[in-house]
């Protein structure tokens, strides 16, 4: 039992693995315009999926952008939060 105390918590290594989505929130201040521009400069989506998110989130109040490990989703959410939009990690 002694040796188990050495070893990393796979619980940790799990989380950060884990599948999870990063979540635009309409938010009724930002243009299609602008949401439309951010998502392709920060997500790298095309023009067409940039508006599909613009107005999937404008009618249903949010929309899923971007599916991943958090470690990759957590630096867009923070360059998205940084220009004004409402985004979360689920």
């Amino acid at each position: 039992m002694e040796n188990n105390k050495n070893l990393s918590n796979p619980n940790t290594a799990k989380n950060t693995l884990t599948i999870r989505y990063l979540t635009l929130h309409n938010d009724n201040r930002h243009t299609f315009q602008f949401v439309m521009e951010t998502l392709v400069e920060v997500c790298s989506h095309n023009d067409i999926q940039a508006e599909q998110c613009a107005t999937i989130a404008h009618h249903k109040g949010k929309c899923d952008i971007m599916k991943g490990p958090v470690n990759n989703l957590k630096p867009m959410q923070e360059e998205l939060i940084s220009r004004g939009l409402i985004v979360t990690i689920d």
